[in-house]
């Protein structure tokens, strides 16, 4: 990833063609900026899920609350026991601790802005699951990894009844 400082206040440039793509056809997730490289303000992605592709499965984070735009499409999300869909221009702002969960409603794509404050080290658990989703690596290691990423997966029967409908 190519980080430019344009001036000498210290602003962080990522152009969308430089920053680090992983995923496939269905899901692409674009790394911005990781904690280290914002001093600790935040992490930023960028998710692009065509129609119908689940996100990410249900879980929470103790530290740091997650926010959603909604670039393009219909996003499907848990929050909580809650099943909601955010439109184009829909902001979502979801708490630590509140059990959450992402995925493209079944009609549309979605393109999603991500940001995770204040910021994890979060680059290492999207390569992660990036290898795990193509068989390179274990599930386990996702479970292993969650205090690590502030990432506890969780069991949701709101959400498992909301995507079998999909």
């Amino acid at each position: 990833m190519s980080l430019i400082t344009p001036d000498a206040q210290g602003g962080i440039l990522v152009r969308d063609a430089e920053a680090e793509m992983l995923g496939s056809a269905d899901s692409a997730i674009r790394l911005f900026a990781d904690a280290s490289t914002t001093g600790g303000a935040l992490s930023a992605q960028r998710v692009t899920l065509t129609a119908g592709t689940d996100g990410a499965s249900p879980h929470h984070h103790t530290g740091s609350a997650e926010l959603f735009f909604v670039l393009g499409g219909r996003l499907q999300a848990l929050t909580g026991d809650s099943v909601i869909t955010a439109d184009e221009g829909d902001f979502l702002l979801v708490p630590p601790g509140l059990p959450h969960a992402f995925a493209a409603e079944p009609d549309a794509g979605a393109d999603v802005l991500i940001i995770i404050t204040p910021g994890v080290e979060r680059f290492d658990y999207f390569r992660l699951l990036d290898r795990v989703r193509k068989g390179t690596a274990d599930p386990q290691e996702l479970l292993d990894s969650q205090e690590r990423f502030d990432n506890f997966f969780v069991e949701s029967a709101a959400w498992r009844r909301a995507r079998q409908r999909c």
